[in-house]
């Protein structure tokens, strides 16, 4: 079954865009997922196609009508589909590696791309909306979020991948950020490949990859390395 994903926005003409070129694009031109971007605008029901009004309460900016995208989400996903349903936002739950494989093994989902200064919190709690976040920082809508969001599931997907292994030594796969990587040539503006890579003692390669992974996670992302030494301290079972 194709992962079969549906985007609410208020600029569906910003899909598939990058997310129809290399592999996911041309996972969606085999069938291996579809997508389907709405125009929430379409539930507007006066004719200025109005989506958003003023904050109850006062305040800047505009929030998005429940009314109006509930009625959105309704078309889009009649009760009984079983596709999760995400809300992209910066006070979300922060978007990981394990939520993506979650989201892989799944039916697809319906993702919901805020605008303006937020959206009613009515519709969210109404229609059980999955608050995500991509990252600590504002923009200017949910759209790239999505974007990124759907990339990472569907690189996931059977098939997707050329060499499914690619995927699992990947950072955040194991744990641990990923390890250094060369290639040819073997001498590049005096620097060279390291010698355990061309020595062939394929033990050897592995645990120093395993070693620089460690090292560039204790460094970079010290708060990586304190769950990855976390789970290696539990009793094996």
């Amino acid at each position: 079954m194709a992962f079969d994903a549906t985007v609410l926005t208020l600029y569906p003409e910003m899909f598939p865009g990058p997310l129809g070129l290399s592999l996911s694009g041309r996972a969606l031109e085999r069938g291996d997922w579809s997508l389907d971007a709405r125009q929430i605008r379409d539930h507007a029901t006066d004719r200025h196609r109005s989506v958003d009004d003023t904050p109850a309460g006062g305040g800047a900016g505009m929030v998005l009508r429940a009314d109006i995208l509930a009625t959105a989400i309704d078309a889009a996903a009649p009760e009984g589909d079983p596709r999760p349903r995400l809300l992209m936002s910066p006070r979300g739950r922060p978007l990981d590696q394990a939520r993506v494989r979650e989201l892989a093994a799944g039916p697809g989902a319906l993702v919901v791309c805020g605008r303006f200064e937020g959206v009613d919190q009515r519709v969210i709690d109404a229609r059980g909306l999955e608050e995500v976040s991509i990252g600590d920082y504002i923009l200017s809508g949910g759209e790239l979020g999505a974007m990124v969001l759907l990339d990472a599931v569907v690189r996931l997907l059977p098939g997707v991948m050329g060499n499914a292994e690619s995927g699992e030594t990947e950072s955040f796969e194991t744990g641990l950020l990923e390890h250094p990587h060369y290639t040819r040539p073997r001498e590049f503006e005096g620097l060279g490949i390291p010698e355990i890579l061309t020595s062939g003692d394929h033990a050897r390669i592995d645990a120093w990859r395993r070693r620089k992974a460690e090292e560039l996670t204790r460094e970079r992302r010290p708060d990586l390395w304190e769950r990855h030494e976390e789970r290696d301290d539990r009793p094996r079972r």
